[in-house]
């Protein structure tokens, strides 16, 4: 497809990066020559230095011709006007990172009066992906299917587990929690494992189930399935804002740290139910004063990602909190995640996922529907949820008798409200939700995951 992300940011790059490598034909538009340079030097696409809300612009990025536009400027106005030129200009498609806390009331209004295809606010994504994992506290990420009846969580084997050194087909034998294992990622390396895998400690497991079967299995292997009752936020920023919002709704004891006065006084206004604190979280002695020591969850969201990281290094020292960290900049992965610093959100990549799940579902044969996309381990294995139709070449086989391409997993069939955990004998039928687990790239429709011939 012929794609325009205008805007170079931290969000518009990534969403460029993720829709280069799938294959798109893509257009970045900045009014800044140096990020241009930037993008173009580091993926194969064209850039235009100017105003993305410029028909002029707009024109030379080849507007008449684009099958879709993603506005990802830090301004929400100029996305917003992006969005109504290029569908003045004919494009099909058009996307507007929206982060406004005001205009967030106001979502589906702006989208039916302006005929936008999808609205996406990174913080506000950010903030429920955050607030799900408070809830299931043991979890370090958590995905939702099938309209939140399937989830797909992750989590670390601790040493001493009950389910250390298990076979997979142990596992399913002894527990009477429905699970199924789909991936398992072990230093480096991720592998869609079979059943004679081994588990070990210090494993990252993902599992999918249904909620209910979920949190039984989770109190199997001893692990922790109550959300958390406090919780402390450092930084007072939109994510923080979304974050507690959420988190007072579910009657979590919610405070915030925030060193702007000015924002403090935003914040009191905003969120009167949360305890909002004027200080400094750098210095430890505010943090301690403030009871971090016995606070069950600690969220860091300020704007800096190695504060960030210092201040969840701290946490984990000084308590026993679920911790979660905002990580926007670093790009040393292998570090970060060897630092322990609990769950890590990042809101270009959430937004980045949003959009490659709508880019692919344009691409839909007619074989099913893309509902859902999530990457479960990051460049390695993606999760992809298809609503299946009648013509689709899955329909009523065996999936023993499926001609699967190595590396893909049917992990999941949810069908009229029942999850469906498949084993050889289950077939796929017309309006199934299938949740497939695989480490192939670029799968737009369930018939990608079928050998051909």
């Amino acid at each position: 497809m012929k794609v325009i992300v205008v805007g170079g940011g931290k969000v518009g790059r990534t969403i460029t990066g993720q829709l280069a490598y799938e294959g798109h034909d893509v257009a970045v538009i900045d009014d800044q020559a140096r990020v241009i340079t930037e993008v173009t030097d580091s993926y194969d696409v064209m850039g235009i230095v100017g105003n993305g809300a410029s028909y002029t612009t707009l024109q030379e990025a080849g507007v008449d011709q684009a099958d879709l536009l993603i506005a990802a400027t830090n301004a929400d106005e100029v996305n917003l006007l992006c969005c109504l030129f290029a569908r003045k200009a004919g494009v099909v498609s058009t996307i507007a990172r929206v982060r406004n806390p005001v205009y967030n009331q106001e979502v589906q209004y702006i989208k039916k009066e302006l005929g936008l295809s999808m609205v996406v606010n990174p913080e506000h994504a950010a903030a429920t992906e955050a607030a799900r994992i408070l809830r299931f506290p043991s979890a370090i990420n958590i995905d939702t299917f099938a309209r939140g009846r399937v989830e797909i969580l992750k989590f670390e084997i601790p040493e001493g587990s009950p389910i250390q050194n298990c076979s997979l087909m142990d596992i399913a034998k002894g527990g009477k929690a429905e699970v199924l294992v789909c991936a398992v990622q072990r230093g480096g390396e991720a592998v869609i494992p079979n059943g004679r895998f081994v588990l070990k400690a210090h494993d990252m497991v993902s599992i999918v189930a249904s909620p209910d079967h979920a949190r039984r299995f989770f109190e199997e292997i001893r692990l922790k399935t109550n959300s958390v009752r406090s919780c402390m936020i450092i930084g007072g920023g939109t994510i923080a804002y979304y974050l507690a919002e959420q988190l007072i709704d579910e009657g979590i004891e919610t405070t915030i740290i925030e060193e702007n006065m000015d924002r403090c006084e935003e914040l009191s206004v905003l969120l009167p139910k949360a305890t909002i604190i004027n200080g400094d979280a750098t210095n430890q002695d505010v943090l301690l004063e403030e009871g971090i020591r016995d606070v069950e969850a600690v969220v860091t969201l300020t704007g800096i990602d190695e504060e960030n990281v210092f201040l969840s290094l701290f946490a984990r020292n000084v308590s026993n909190a679920k911790i979660i960290t905002k990580i926007d900049r670093i790009n040393y992965d292998d570090i970060i995640k060897s630092l322990n610093l609990g769950s890590l959100i990042h809101p270009k990549n959430i937004t980045a996922q949003y959009i490659t799940r709508y880019a692919r579902a344009m691409q839909n044969s007619i074989g099913s529907n893309m509902e859902s996309l999530y990457s479960l381990i990051e460049n390695q294995v993606e999760a992809m949820e298809f609503i299946i139709r009648s013509d689709s070449p899955v329909v009523g086989v065996p999936l023993a008798q499926l001609p699967v391409k190595d590396g893909v997993l049917i992990a999941c069939i949810s069908r009229k409200g029942q999850t469906i955990i498949p084993n050889g004998q289950s077939t796929i039928e017309p309006d199934d939700s299938v949740i497939v687990v695989t480490t192939l790239k670029g799968c737009n429709d369930i018939g990608d995951i079928l050998k051909e011939g």
